[in-house]
């Protein structure tokens, strides 16, 4: 199997992983506060891991007899990029899991597929072209977004900004992956590090704003172990390493369809219904997002 088709399966497998995420996120909301939620899964994401790290190290593999601290020990971009990582991944989870406790996890899905488009807007910011059909896409994007989140008294739900903002903090999560990558980190020691930095900052917003006991950690674990175990260490670990084979565009299309994944997820499991408008609003945005991420030579086709 080539490099490239093997990280696409793995960032295919991240989408389906978060589609259904967004299911685990909404149940949670109904035992702990949102950033009680995301402190929690980040402890099982560091804990599930560890074993990762030992079986799977680079310095492990090529020194079997390496202590604790040297199998362990994230070199310097691996460091940084973990840090960096770890910052705009506990403002994006925040800023999501709130939004989550306002709105559905459907329209919490396709909202936050919009950092599909924010993405190479970012890049031509940092001076990298980008196809001129991009700024149709973006055009359609913001009228899937109106047909789906602006209500008739033409404003925007609380929880809908919300997941709209953490769109923007997940746009900056790839771009500091892309880079720090392309530096040789660590896929697995950053992805720890990342969660460690995100509990850091989610525990300090808990302590300040939240309220929490071990009865209500117990009643929301089956939530907290698929978001924590399967959502956050399987998936962010799978989408760190798929991104080490295929470029940022590539990858940002096949991760749109975790918007897809959560409509049937909250379809399924929480019997959640959108209006026609919200359906068409959903298509919209679903089209802008395929089209940005289609080389302009296969448009022209």
């Amino acid at each position: 199997m080539g490099d490239r088709l093997k990280g696409n399966i793995m960032l295919l497998m991240t989408a389906m992983i978060w589609g259904g995420g967004f299911v685990a996120q909404s149940a949670g909301m109904d035992y702990i506060g949102p950033f009680t939620f995301c402190a929690a899964r980040y402890v099982l994401a560091m804990l599930a891991l560890i074993p990762v790290i030992f079986l799977f190290s680079v310095q492990a593999w090529k020194n079997p007899q390496a202590g604790l601290w040297e199998k362990f020990a994230p070199d310097r971009p691996t460091l940084w990029g973990g840090l960096y990582c770890g910052l705009t991944l506990g403002v994006a989870d925040a800023l999501q899991q709130v939004g989550i406790c306002y709105t559905t996890a459907g329209k919490a899905g396709f909202i936050t597929a919009l950092y599909i488009i924010m993405v190479p807007l970012m890049e031509r910011v940092l001076g990298k072209r980008i196809p001129k059909v991009l700024a149709f896409c973006v055009l359609l994007a913001i009228v899937g977004f109106y047909f789906l989140c602006v209500n008739e008294e033409l404003s925007v739900g609380y929880g809908d900004f919300l997941t709209l903002c953490c769109a923007v903090f997940f746009s900056l999560h790839i771009l500091v992956i892309d880079h720090f990558m392309k530096k040789k980190a660590d896929g697995i020691k950053l992805s720890w590090v990342q969660f460690a930095v995100s509990f850091v900052f989610a525990s300090v917003l808990t302590a300040a704003f939240e309220t929490i006991t071990w009865e209500m950690l117990w009643a929301a674990r089956y939530p907290l172990l698929f978001a924590g175990i399967i959502s956050s260490g399987i998936a962010y670990t799978l989408q760190i390493l798929g991104q080490k084979y295929t470029d940022p565009t590539i990858a940002t299309l096949l991760m749109s369809l975790e918007s897809v994944f959560a409509v049937l997820a909250g379809w399924a499991v929480l019997g959640e219904v959108m209006s026609g408008r919200e359906i068409f609003g959903c298509g919209l945005v679903f089209v802008a997002v395929l089209l940005a991420q289609l080389p302009l030579p296969a448009l022209k086709r």
